[in-house]
């Protein structure tokens, strides 16, 4: 089987490309002392070292979980220790297997569900190929040799995973800090697709592009953009997609993202809230910057308001069924 993945934007790759963003943060703003900083510049060493480590996870889910529409079957999850796969069928016929990257003890670790664990620790200067080949045979031992493709995909890298000696620093403080951050994007993701009463996905956990997303579907096939593995088989669904990165070499800002999918001319006209929300034309994509959404009042609902009035304006736009639309405002409520 090809090893893929959705990588959670729908989008073209080029459009990416051009990310460029000053971050204005007003000094007389108080910021949110739980919505820590998350600065690209300062910590872009150990994020891509930690997006690598994931990718490892997400190959595993790719080689032994069942497939689902979307490439759902590839997604992880941000839980409360960190990223990690659902329980994914243990080759052997022996029971079920979670591997994860706990942020708390920073380690990868891999969990049989007849109790066994294989800690594998994520030090200050620990290469990603040797983290891969441990984690790799620490699986092995609990359920048998699992094989991936170590080749890894959408990052400006190529190195396989298992010979990686380039990416290799890792800051537990940074670590850390990322992982606050992305608990609380992942709240406000959670908040916004809980009253929606069409199919949607979980909080997913994208390894490729590193970023966290929900997406709503209106019901309605459309034609996949091009046959390209992902996109025939990701992009088969009229859908809205809210998320959150932490930044990259292209953008090197942490912001939550929107979209629509496919979108109709027009769709960038929109004024979303809060004020400090965007269209970014090089992205495709609404933006709202994480450090535009820490010195709001409330920055849970700021960014609730940002993805709430992206999903309407989405909605309105690509003609989606008005029950539906109504749903993700909360009308009628979920529970009566």
């Amino acid at each position: 089987m090809e090893d893929s993945l959705h990588h959670g934007r729908l989008l073209p790759a080029p459009p990416f490309l051009g990310r460029r963003r000053r971050i204005i943060v007003a000094s007389v703003a108080r910021v949110s002392t739980t919505w820590p900083p998350l600065s690209y510049e300062v910590w872009s060493a150990t994020c891509d070292t930690l997006h690598a480590h994931s990718q490892v996870l997400g190959k595993l889910a790719v080689a032994l979980a069942p497939p689902e529409p979307q490439l759902q079957h590839a997604a992880l999850r941000l839980s409360g220790r960190g990223w990690e796969t659902l329980p994914l069928p243990a080759p052997d016929g022996s029971g079920a297997l979670v591997v994860a990257l706990d942020l708390h003890t920073h380690h990868a670790v891999a969990e049989h569900t007849d109790g066994r664990v294989r800690r594998v620790p994520l030090a200050r200067d620990r290469p990603v190929a040797d983290v891969t080949r441990e984690v790799l045979a620490a699986v092995g031992d609990l359920v048998g040799p699992v094989q991936i493709n170590p080749t890894p995909q959408e990052t400006p890298w190529t190195t396989p995973l298992d010979e990686d000696v380039e990416h290799a620093t890792y800051d537990p403080n940074q670590a850390t800090a990322y992982f606050a951050a992305a608990t609380q994007a992942a709240l406000v993701l959670a908040a916004l697709r809980a009253p929606y009463r069409g199919r949607a996905t979980p909080v997913n956990a994208w390894w490729g592009s590193f970023d966290l997303a929900v997406s709503l579907f209106s019901g309605r096939r459309v034609d996949p953009p091009s046959n390209d593995f992902i996109m025939r088989n990701s992009g088969d669904a009229q859908q809205i997609e809210v998320g959150w990165w932490p930044g990259d070499a292209r953008y090197p800002h942490a912001a939550f993202f929107a979209y629509a999918f496919p979108a109709p001319d027009g769709f960038e006209n929109a004024t979303l809230s809060p004020a400090a929300a965007r269209w970014d034309a090089g992205l495709g994509e609404y933006v709202l910057d994480w450090d535009d959404v820490r010195v709001a009042p409330d920055p849970h609902r700021a960014a609730l308001d940002f993805g709430r009035s992206a999903i309407r304006h989405a909605c309105m736009v690509c003609s989606w069924d008005p029950e539906l639309a109504a749903s993700a405002e909360g009308v009628p409520p979920p529970i009566n």
